[in-house]
């Protein structure tokens, strides 16, 4: 038997590793309606984006990171909960007077209950949409110490609003009429007090473990901008000048955020991961679509509330200097339902048993590896009374556009913009996307699968 003394030393070498490790710290700033054109690392011109280019080129950029869907709410709900649409508590934008949205129900699993629970200082700052506060979907009932912003998802429509929440205290901001739509009107922009309470937050917390949401509204509509800055005098419409300014206004408080980080020494020990919440608001052929050119050319097909891929994939970075390989370009595919069991893993966090998640872990895949082998990716959506559904297997991509609309089948290996339909001649491969779309969803009496009404004027035809 070895004595006593021979085992305490050798448990203290075992373990020293781990006790010299500090827990990562975790951002995830998410952005409402970004494009990936609209990013200068993805090929935009007109517009200026150092910090998110600064991520691109000292971490790295994605050309297939997924939502979770392409409206807000449930794109939001899938990055939280780790679940696809075909799981999820929320499927769709289901709004609630006077103030709100269908929040998610009681015993919800969410990435900050697993790091609260870790020991992590929690906050999400910035526009909640997933229940007031008064109802299971609040912030603070779901894993979240802190909340500051905008809680439902309409007030976050005026960037000049008459209130805000600092937790679930309402303060009013005076001088605003919440209509505010040009600068120079002495008004508050929402997204200043944001933008220096996340600030605020993370210097409070730089000496422990933290989890920070960051949910920027912009570039999200209504398109208000307290200073058209670099786009002033640019021979455009108003709208088009405000657009840039406020994507280039995200892109400096990002700037500001990284430069924290690095001012307090804490860089190097902290995940930052962006992304869109889903993808352009703009037809092509908009006013803001056109000039600024989403698609990238027409590289890709549709936009936010489709299921086709620029509605799809997101302007994604991850950066975590010394971690995340600088100047990495992935085209290898992710979802937002990856980010709780990469948490997960990342932080030797174990997901509670009877917990229901349908992502995989992108933790090696983050630091360098290949990404995670699986079998599909899933998504629905249920606005406008219509259900329209997709699926990924391997380079395949499926889309229906309604219940008993035809499936559509895509190669993207070939065909990233979605342009040939090769359903009429691949039948096989319809089959196995109908099968995965009845398999990787389960029914909800919330989110039955059903098809837009025909209008009065289509019947009387």
């Amino acid at each position: 038997m070895k004595p006593a003394g021979f085992l305490f030393t050798a448990l203290l070498l075992c373990f020293a590793p781990l006790a010299g490790r500090a827990q990562p710290n975790l951002i995830f700033i998410l952005s409402d309606d970004l494009a990936q054109g609209d990013c200068g690392s993805y090929g935009q011109k007109l517009i200026a984006t150092p910090s998110l280019d600064r991520m691109a080129r000292e971490g790295t950029r994605y050309t297939q990171a997924y939502c979770g869907t392409t409206v807000c709410a449930p794109s939001r709900t899938s990055l939280m909960t780790g679940l696809h649409m075909g799981h999820s508590p929320i499927r769709a934008n289901r709004e609630i007077q006077p103030e709100g949205q269908k929040p998610l129900p009681e015993g919800t699993f969410t990435v900050a209950k697993l790091l609260k629970d870790a020991g992590y200082a929690t906050a999400a700052i910035g526009k909640w949409g997933m229940g007031m506060f008064d109802t299971t979907g609040s912030p603070l009932k779901n894993g979240f110490d802190h909340f500051f912003g905008y809680n439902c998802q309409r007030h976050a429509h005026s960037y000049f609003p008459t209130y805000l929440y600092n937790d679930d205290r309402r303060f009013d901001l005076s001088g605003n009429d919440g209509n505010n739509k040009v600068e120079g009107k002495g008004a508050t922009y929402a997204q200043d007090l944001i933008a220096d309470e996340t600030l605020r937050w993370v210097r409070e917390q730089k000496d422990h473990p933290f989890f920070l949401f960051y949910p920027i509204t912009l570039p999200h509509g209504t398109f208000q901008i307290d200073d058209q800055g670099l786009y002033r005098d640019k021979p455009w419409t108003e709208q088009q000048k405000n657009y840039a300014a406020m994507v280039t206004r995200l892109d400096s408080d990002v700037g500001r955020l990284l430069d924290l980080l690095v001012e307090l020494g804490i860089e190097k020990n902290t995940l930052v991961m962006f992304a869109g919440d889903n993808g352009s608001s703009f037809d092509p052929k908009s006013e803001i679509g056109k000039l600024f050119d989403q698609t990238m050319g027409g590289k890709l097909r549709g936009f936010k509330r489709s299921m086709y891929e620029g509605g799809l994939r997101q302007a994604a970075f991850a950066w975590w200097p010394g971690t995340v390989p600088a100047g990495r370009l992935s085209d290898e595919p992710w979802a937002f339902w990856d980010y709780l069991p990469t948490v997960a893993e990342l932080t030797g966090s174990p997901i509670p048993a009877g917990v229901k998640t349908d992502g995989l872990s992108l933790a090696s895949f983050l630091k360098g590896g290949p990404a995670p082998a699986r079998e599909s990716f899933y998504w629905e959506l249920h606005e406008g009374g219509n259900s329209i559904q997709a699926v990924r297997w391997g380079d395949w991509k499926a889309v229906r556009n309604g219940p008993s609309k035809p499936i559509e089948i895509y190669d993207l290996e070939s065909d990233v913009g979605e342009t040939t339909d090769l359903a009429p001649a691949r039948p096989e491969l319809v089959a196995r996307a109908e099968a995965l779309m009845k398999s990787e969803r389960e029914d909800h009496p919330d989110w039955p699968l059903v098809d837009r009404k025909p209008s009065a004027k289509k019947k009387k035809k």
